[in-house]
């Protein structure tokens, strides 16, 4: 439904964007990410037809957003970054002028404006004006615009910024359920988001794509996925240091307890021995005596990946 290829955004010598592409179909919610200034707005404003691209092309619903914005913007719901509102009008107003500008009418705009209100729990505030609301209300009256002519795709900029942590959570249900049935793109920078929300996952740095996965298929990329930590009893942290890295599946051995009991953590040799690496250690402390209190394989973390994948290149960045 989304189609982005070779998407550029130049602003005087700086390229904000670097020859971007991807897709997002029916179904799939696609999870942006970077650290700040990596050129995720940039690229959803580009999307969502709001700036111009230097170079590539968009298309939404076959559409072509710079050709033929009318059609593709008519598919779009749109959550800006910093959820922008007219402060003057009530929640009430201000949906109900969403909902006119999107073309609804009579009882189509008023079950249209219902339902938003329901969906983002809006009911208690329906007839404050927006400049009297917390952030969170203001965020999800925000989004209950871009959601009100009921959009095959959403483009949410940041969709939780400023809720609490039971907003949160209903903001990403609600996600995640329409998720089944829109296409949908959202950045964020909370990690977590990703692994409860999203079915994919882009990280973007410097303007340029550098991982494009599943949430599992990303943590895999961790330094620490398919580690195993050990921890025995009845035996001496060296002795368990050189025994297990005389196994051919274990590279490095890490001693990270040495008390009344030892843990030490593991690291695979090479990706296809990670399946291994629990086994055979298991193997070797059950042979060697020791009494194991714990053994388990680590899956590895997005954070892990996001700080090994954006970490600047701090020898070139002295050199600048």
């Amino acid at each position: 439904m989304i189609k982005v290829e070779n998407l550029k955004k130049a602003f005087g010598p700086k390229l904000a964007v670097n020859g971007i592409s991807f897709s997002v179909e029916r179904g799939e919610v696609l999870g942006f990410l970077g650290p700040n200034g990596a050129g995720k707005s940039t690229t959803m404003r580009m999307i969502t037809g709001f700036i111009p691209p230097t170079e590539g092309r968009v298309t939404v619903g076959g559409n072509d957003i710079t050709t033929d914005p009318i059609a593709a913007k008519r598919l779009i719901g749109y959550l800006p970054e910093n959820a922008p509102a007219y402060s003057d009008m009530t929640v009430r107003g201000f949906l109900n002028f969403s909902a006119q500008i999107r073309g609804l009418s009579g009882r189509e705009r008023n079950q249209a404006i219902d339902r938003v209100v329901e969906l983002c729990f809006l009911n208690s505030v329906i007839h404050q004006s927006v400049d009297t609301l917390s952030k969170g209300y203001r965020h999800r009256t925000c989004f209950a615009q871009s959601i009100i002519h009921d959009p095959d795709i959403l483009i949410l900029d940041e969709p939780t910024d400023g809720l609490d942590p039971n907003q949160k959570h209903e903001v990403r249900s609600i996600i995640k359920r329409m998720g089944e049935k829109k296409a949908i793109i959202f950045s964020t920078h909370i990690l977590e988001e990703v692994e409860a929300v999203c079915s994919r996952a882009i990280i973007v740095d410097r303007g340029e794509i550098v991982a494009d996965g599943t949430p599992d298929e990303l943590k895999k990329k961790s330094p620490n996925a398919g580690a195993v930590v050990l921890t025995v009893r009845g035996a001496e942290s060296e002795g368990v240091k050189e025994r297990l890295g005389q196994l051919g599946t274990v590279d490095t051995i890490l001693i990270l307890d040495d008390s009344d009991t030892i843990t030490v953590k593991a690291t695979p040799k090479s990706a296809g021995s990670q399946n291994e690496l629990a086994s055979n250690i298991a193997d070797s402390a059950n042979q060697a005596g020791w009494r194991i209190e714990e053994l388990r394989t680590e899956e590895g973390k997005l954070d892990e990946v996001f700080r090994t994948i954006t970490k600047p290149d701090t020898a070139k960045e002295a050199a600048a």
